[in-house]
């Protein structure tokens, strides 16, 4: 991984949005999409979300031991993934989807299952080791908000690590996700799901979402360290990882 020169975070205003009402949305839509959520992620990324999911998670060596969390956690595939590196670790699978998390939790039988907004995460200060949080990052309203939860809530030495569909900087890239965007995920996303709109939406969020530099910039405003990004599938997804300061 390496450090990159980040630019600011756009801010909840910027976006158009409204965090409650928008919240509100994105949780009756996941809902919706809960079913059929798995096969379509298979699907729509050709597999390699799996592959994804396992580098975050490899990511996260060198944490300390402790309490893991996998922050919007859907159908608790990382959380899986989690169970497989930290056996002995409290685990933990938190998302404001209910009906996602249903679906998954038997995956993952001795996973904690917790419904809660990442804004507003009910754990108490320097209790995790380490979060994770897969996919979910461009779902939440105000992501420097969540971004000081996850601050919050990590012990000093605590790791973060987010995988995510970020604003590609090469060109090519970019051509790519345009297109993805706005022809294969609602089309493909709807004829199985038959949730057209939902998968719309899922387009248009990586359409403006913002670039891993962007986001870098967000970890350092909250107050992490060591940010450092990675590149998955000539820059399709990638990788962002920071840490707690000791001293902080």
């Amino acid at each position: 991984m390496s450090e990159h020169a980040l630019s600011p975070i756009p801010d909840l205003a910027a976006r158009g949005l409204d965090a409650e009402r928008h919240a509100r949305a994105v949780q009756d839509m996941f809902g919706r999409i809960a079913p059929t959520y798995d096969v379509l992620n298979r699907v729509l990324s050709v597999g390699r979300d799996a592959s994804w999911r396992e580098k975050a998670v490899d990511a996260l060596r060198g944490a300390p031991r402790g309490p893991s969390l996998d922050l919007c956690a859907g159908t608790l595939d990382l959380t899986v993934l989690l169970d497989r590196a930290r056996p002995h670790d409290r685990l933990i699978a938190s998302d404001f989807s209910e009906p996602m998390l249903h679906a998954g939790r038997a995956k993952v039988p001795r996973a904690e299952i917790v419904v809660a907004d990442a804004m507003a995460l009910p754990f108490a200060d320097a209790s995790i080791a380490v979060v994770v949080c897969g996919f979910g990052v461009r779902n939440v309203a105000d992501p420097a908000r969540a971004l000081r939860e996850v601050r919050r809530v990590l012990v000093p030495g605590g790791v973060f690590v987010a995988l995510e569909l970020f604003r590609p900087s090469r060109w090519q890239t970019r051509v790519f996700h345009k297109a993805y965007a706005s022809a294969l995920l609602p089309a493909v996303g709807g004829l199985v799901s038959g949730e057209r709109g939902a998968y719309a939406y899922l387009a248009r969020s990586m359409d403006g979402f913002m670039s891993r530099g962007e986001y870098g910039a967000a970890l350092w405003d909250a107050g992490f360290s060591n940010v450092e990004s990675r590149e998955l599938t000539l820059g399709v997804a990638s990788i962002v990882r920071a840490e707690v300061r000791h001293d902080g």
